[in-house]
């Protein structure tokens, strides 16, 4: 114990631990918007910044590595009665305890962000994903350590390094996806869709070949001659092999995987309905009044939906949802601080399409339309999008000129007029029919 202790104290450890630490929280809250909806987003946030984490795991390694031809002692270690693995250990150690703790200080310092907004927690998946992420890095560092011993040059750390963010990266982009998911520890971290997760049978494919590498590091660190740094391949190859072989070939687990319980519906107890994704469980009660006064807008229209939902459906999936008239669906924006963004388009994004989500594979809508009919229930005069809808940063100008004119012309209608009209903008929509000569003309 007191050995580690020295190693601790002197050794590249506490060093790379403390580099680790600062550049993964750094990384972290530089931009909290990434993964402040859950407790899956900041495991997979904190592992997509492995990128920087584990080359500079790997240069760390080789600079300890070097430690002996550093201060010449090399040779006379070798005349000592312990054997080189038993001196070795502690230096393994001190670097695997380290980097594993240090990991694991960047994961609670962003539980710290989330603890009090993210609710839905997937405990195996997040414990997975980490103690993969943690893994990762204690191999990258043992295998440092093998490459630093066998070429104890001045320039291998560094070079160590900027080979390590290329083989991470080009790794990740460059071969098929299904084998990044085995050998990158960054692959499938990146977030494109609030219910992403990262499948158990991926992650046992990444561990195992993280674990090759790290025992080959080990041997090509404790070998004493080229025939036992020749079979500290051996590990490597065979982890591969494994890895290779339990790896899931379906894209649909390989690539940003629905983790099906974050994406359930979370209600209301009373009516009208409200409901979100369970990972956004935490704005429902910021959410329900504004989706609440949409729906009394609705209500103007007969027939009018009567819940609004969460748009849970994933586009790039390439899911298809037919049309709803109960329900309206809207997006659930998640804030820097995990509540609800944007609250002031909950109202505008529930009245604008009349409660009639859009669908791709629906092509007769027209904004101009839909916004003149919108705002005649809101009763007040149409406005452009930009800078009420997230996201939107520009619109035709002719958009909004037209739809004010077409407001104008509902205003002067009877109220009963103008609500058939609008209702029929409604049916039309529902029925992905042409609304573009609903609305002119006086009065039947």
């Amino acid at each position: 114990m007191s050995i580690l202790g020295i190693e601790l104290r002197r050794s590249a450890a506490l060093g790379a631990a403390l580099a680790t630490v600062v550049i993964g929280v750094g990384a972290l809250y530089g931009a909290t918007g990434r993964w402040s909806s859950g407790w899956m987003p900041l495991a997979m946030a904190i592992r997509e910044y492995l990128l920087l984490l584990w080359p500079l795991a790997l240069a760390a390694g080789a600079w300890q590595g070097r430690r002996e031809h550093r201060a010449k002692v090399g040779e006379l270690f070798t005349t000592t009665a312990r054997p080189r693995a038993q001196r070795m250990l502690p230096v393994l150690g001190a670097m695997a305890i380290t980097l594993a703790v240090a990991y694991l200080l960047v994961t609670g310092a962003g539980i710290i962000g989330i603890i009090t907004t993210a609710q839905h927690l997937p405990v195996l998946n997040f414990a997975v994903v980490t103690g993969v992420g943690a893994l990762s890095l204690i191999a990258a560092a043992w295998l440092g350590l093998g490459i630093g011993r066998m070429l104890p040059a001045l320039v291998t750390a560094p070079a160590l390094a900027v080979a390590g963010v290329l083989l991470v990266f080009l790794s990740a982009i460059r071969l098929d996806d299904w084998l990044a998911a085995a050998f990158t520890p960054v692959h499938g971290s990146s977030m494109f869709h609030a219910y992403q997760t990262i499948d158990n049978r991926v992650s046992g494919a990444l561990a195992i070949s993280m674990a090759a590498l790290a025992v080959t590091g080990l041997l090509l660190f404790v070998a004493g001659g080229w025939r036992a740094r020749t079979a500290a391949v051996v590990p490597l190859v065979l982890g591969l092999t494994a890895a290779i072989a339990v790896v899931p070939r379906d894209e649909d687990v390989v690539n940003w995987p629905v983790d099906p319980v974050a994406r359930e519906l979370v209600c209301t107890d009373d009516t009208p309905t409200v409901c979100v994704s369970r990972i956004h469980a935490n704005v429902l009660d910021a959410l329900t009044p504004l989706a609440r006064e949409g729906l009394t807008v609705l209500a103007k229209l007969p027939n009018a939906p009567t819940a609004v939902h969460e748009d849970t459906h994933m586009y790039m999936l390439d899911e298809v949802r037919p049309p709803r008239s109960d329900a309206v669906t809207i997006p659930v924006r998640i804030d820097e601080r995990g509540k609800l963004a944007h609250p002031d388009a909950v109202l505008i994004e529930i009245v604008k399409g009349l409660g009639v989500s859009y669908e791709l594979q629906c092509q007769n809508r027209d904004e101009v339309v839909e916004r003149a009919a919108a705002y005649w229930l809101l009763g007040r005069e149409p406005q452009s999008d930009v800078g009420v809808i997230p996201e939107l940063i520009f619109e035709d100008p002719e958009i909004n000129t037209e739809a004010v004119t077409l407001w104008q012309g509902l205003r002067e209608l009877p109220d009963d007029e103008a609500l058939a009209r609008v209702t029929a903008v409604r049916d039309a929509l529902l029925a992905c029919a042409d609304i573009s000569g609903i609305l002119p003309g006086s009065a039947r």
